[in-house]
């Protein structure tokens, strides 16, 4: 069984910063690259930023140089460091493996 459970979502004034985290379980987490992914409503889910099993990084345009993704192996958990956040950034945010979605974390940001 893989699950994987985000956590770190809340309400934030724009300009501030957000951590999100999302624990892995029931897979072999160090093989595998991760990504966090966001919707708002009405919206299509978009990618946010990925990190493979060698710590290489990609971020959407939207994020970059605001966002940061890393990965902890030994706790099997994967983070999403939000910083100078904006109104546009507000959606739910989820953790892929890219074969499991885990099922959200609410993020609002407000002006």
């Amino acid at each position: 069984q893989v699950q994987l459970v985000e956590s770190g979502g809340g309400l934030v004034q724009a300009g501030g910063s957000l951590r999100l985290s999302c624990a892995a379980s029931g897979s072999i987490f160090r093989l595998r690259t991760m990504g966090w992914y966001r919707q708002a409503p009405g919206k299509q889910r978009e990618l946010v930023a990925t990190i493979t099993t060698g710590f290489a990084t990609n971020y959407a345009d939207s994020v970059k140089g605001r966002f940061t993704i890393s990965r902890d192996n030994a706790k099997n958990t994967l983070y999403l460091q939000m910083n100078s956040l904006k109104p546009e950034d507000t959606a739910v945010y989820y953790c892929h493996d890219f074969v499991y979605w885990g099922q959200g974390t609410q993020v609002t940001v407000s002006s």
